[in-house]
């Protein structure tokens, strides 16, 4: 059942599932499905959800979300049962009123890649940019600043940029620092470690000001044992920025 408020805002969440690897090692992704049953968001980015080596096929059971959480994969893979685009998936409530996605590689040693995504939930159509940022400083700077650059050259729409960005510096330490006049650098929680967070690794930033609210992780003894990264959820209102974008045009 859908989260949607009393206010029309709808609950987005990020989750590293880290393969589905848990913090007592075992790999369950049945763990993962019940914890996105416990979050009960509308729309989820997912990171590192296919395997990393051989062929990239997807751990999850799209079949089992559907049916334990009621939320569709839209598959991002060019690979025959692949979820994601280097590990970025989305899942989201029902079918979209729209739909169009592309994709985005991501410059650094390490292959990365970003998933883009217009849709309309029925609330209004958005954007939702979902990326895992590289582990080193340099990589997270021109991923941040490609990142910013897709989101500049395409037409103005309320935008969610979300995902497992590696950063936990705040200020001009940041490799984050590139997307401050855009994207306002909320104080973020910490998500990581799961079983004792400490840094916030994992965020969710949003254009214009004001479209994102009550942003938290989602802590319990499920999340805390089924990955390393705890989910981080927020609300949006979409019909809300949507109408101040309207007024301003």
């Amino acid at each position: 059942m859908s989260d949607v408020d009393e206010r029309g805002r709808v609950k987005v969440a990020s989750y590293n599932i880290h393969k589905c690897r848990g913090t007592d090692r075992r790999v369950r992704p049945d763990r993962i499905v019940s914890v996105l049953a416990e979050i009960g968001a509308d729309l989820v980015a997912l990171q590192e959800v296919d395997r990393r080596f051989g062929q990239r096929t997807g751990l999850l059971d799209p079949a089992a979300i559907l049916r334990e959480t009621g939320l569709h994969l839209l598959v991002q893979s060019d690979v025959v049962d692949g979820h994601g685009w280097h590990g970025n998936a989305l899942l989201v409530r029902g079918e979209p009123l729209s739909y169009r996605r592309f994709r985005l590689k991501l410059p650094g040693i390490e292959p990365r890649g970003a998933v883009v995504a217009e849709l309309d939930l029925g609330e209004g159509k958005f954007r939702v940019i979902a990326a895992h940022l590289g582990l080193l400083r340099r990589s997270r700077i021109d991923q941040a600043t490609t990142l910013l650059h897709a989101f500049l050259e395409l037409a103005p729409m309320p935008t969610i940029l979300l995902g497992d960005f590696n950063e936990w510096r705040r200020s001009r330490r940041s490799a984050l620092d590139v997307l401050v006049p855009h994207f306002a650098d909320m104080k973020h929680p910490p998500s990581f470690p799961s079983r004792r967070p400490m840094l916030p690794l994992d965020r969710i930033l949003a254009w214009p000001d004001g479209l994102i609210s009550e942003l938290c992780v989602h802590d319990s003894a499920l999340s805390r044992k089924a990955s390393d990264h705890l989910p981080l959820t927020a609300r949006i209102d979409i019909a809300g920025c949507q109408l101040g974008l309207d007024s301003a045009a």
